[in-house]
């Protein structure tokens, strides 16, 4: 299991878990601890890999330079993070084909923590992710222009499959849920509301319903596009304005992201409808892999780097990217959160528990009934 709870993360002193992060480095750092062995002389650089959700690329790119930089006037040794950004399925797909080793691994939610976990201890026996932080907190939301959702009233994912049912011509679009952690929430969520039931409490036949799928059907039978990742469907939406897409599921922070600059380009601003019924968050864990390839010092960098992102201006920096701070000694910063920039300052529906492994496994499988095969 993860070091917190998935629910109730962020009102956790993240105090705690740095002191205990520290502990588990310095026990790596001098090779104490069960089935270490003593590690000797000190390296002049070390490298670590990072594969992440490509949603915290801006961010991401912003900081890895100052840790760079803190980590060698600290410590005396380069260190080079290299900065892999892709879907969050997408990621698990390439780290169990082998073609990534990476030294850490950021989903964008913890759900995908124990799916990760059953397919590697399937194929090589044992669990590669044991230990998790959250960093940065997001929720799902509707995407939409300002104009065409107060036109059309959109509140939620129902509002979608009426507005089918009343013959509006409307462009719906999010990433694929067989890449993306965004896709898989966004569609999670439909099925939930065509349910008429929270994800946590979903089943395998309820997916199946033929009257659930009917529903689910027709709202993505308006999709246009299904794009690779959150982060980069965010952009994409904003590059190509509200001609090529109406709605679109994604995390809040793509649309504090790309606001501004879609209203500056296309003259109507980019808006978070939160889902009135709900919706679900993204934690964004860091997981410093237990994997034959991590050694001692890499899994030290990477504790330290841990600690560094979670520092206080660190968190405020990933504000200025949308993101609500997972350190809850950090104030939520109302000039970011705002109507402004098309959010609000606190999340104005209910917060959902996350479905069980086997309906997310279900879900994968039921998209290809559901999903418009010319998008």
């Amino acid at each position: 299991m993860g070091l917190i709870p998935k629910r109730g993360y962020f009102l956790l002193a993240t105090g705690i878990v740095i002191g205990f992060l520290v502990n588990i480095a310095l026990m790596s750092f001098y090779g104490f601890g069960e089935g270490s062995r003593q590690i000797t002389g000190v390296p002049k650089k070390i490298e670590i890999v990072f594969l992440f959700s490509s949603e915290k690329s801006s961010w991401l790119e912003e900081v890895t330079p100052l840790f760079e930089k803190w980590f060698k006037e600290k410590y005396g040794i380069e260190i080079k993070v290299k900065l892999i950004a892709a879907g969050t399925h997408e990621t698990i797909n390439i780290m169990m084909q082998g073609s990534v080793r990476p030294t850490i691994w950021s989903p964008a939610s913890s759900i995908w923590v124990p799916y990760f976990n059953m397919l590697w201890k399937k194929k090589y026996g044992k669990d590669i992710a044991t230990e998790w932080v959250p960093l940065v907190v997001s929720p799902i939301v509707i995407a939409g222009w300002k104009s065409l959702a107060t036109k059309y009233n959109v509140t939620c994912f129902m509002d979608l499959y009426r507005l089918s049912k009343e013959g509006v011509d409307f462009k719906w679009g999010h990433p694929d849920p067989l890449l993306s952690n965004g896709g898989t929430m966004t569609v999670l969520l439909e099925f939930a509301e065509a349910v008429g039931k929270p994800p946590s409490e979903l089943t395998v036949e309820d997916l199946l319903n033929e009257t659930v799928l009917e529903i689910v059907r027709t709202i993505e039978s308006h999709a246009v596009f299904y794009g690779k990742s959150t982060g980069f469907f965010g952009t994409w939406a904003a590059d190509n304005g509200p001609s090529a897409i109406t709605f679109f599921g994604v995390y809040e922070n793509i649309v504090i992201d790309n606001a501004l600059r879609a209203e500056k380009k296309w003259g109507d601003r980019l808006v978070a409808i939160y889902p009135k019924y709900g919706t679900l968050l993204s934690d964004h864990p860091f997981v410093i892999l237990d994997a034959e390839w991590v050694d001692y010092w890499q899994r030290f960098a990477a504790s330290q780097y841990l600690i560094f992102l979670l520092q206080p201006e660190i968190q405020k920096l990933a504000m200025k990217h949308g993101f609500r701070p997972a350190n809850m000694l950090v104030p939520l910063d109302p000039m970011i959160f705002n109507e402004k920039n098309g959010v609000s300052y606190k999340i104005p529906v209910k917060v959902f528990e996350p479905p069980r492994g086997e309906v997310m496994e279900a879900l994968f499988k039921v998209w290809e009934k559901v999903k418009n095969p010319g998008a």
